[in-house]
């Protein structure tokens, strides 16, 4: 575990939680879709752009799905 990172009772906080995560392919969503999966949580993410959601699905590497389509679209 990664210096900083908190636990609960030996588990990562997040150990099973699921986080669907707006707007992941950049930025602040895109740091906190990497955290989510480093503390133990499923992450959805969502982006307008599939060359970004590519990307930033390799940069994460633990999201379990990806929605191409930006909020104002769902």
């Amino acid at each position: 575990m990664r210096a900083g990172m908190t636990q609960l009772d030996g588990r990562a906080q997040l150990d099973g939680k699921v986080a669907v995560i707006t707007g992941a392919t950049a930025g602040i969503g895109l740091a906190i879709a990497k955290r989510f999966v480093a503390e133990g949580a499923y992450v959805f993410v969502t982006g307008r752009r599939q060359s970004a959601l590519d990307a930033a699905v390799a940069e994460v590497g633990g999201a379990e799905l990806v929605v191409d389509g930006g909020m104002s679209q769902i």
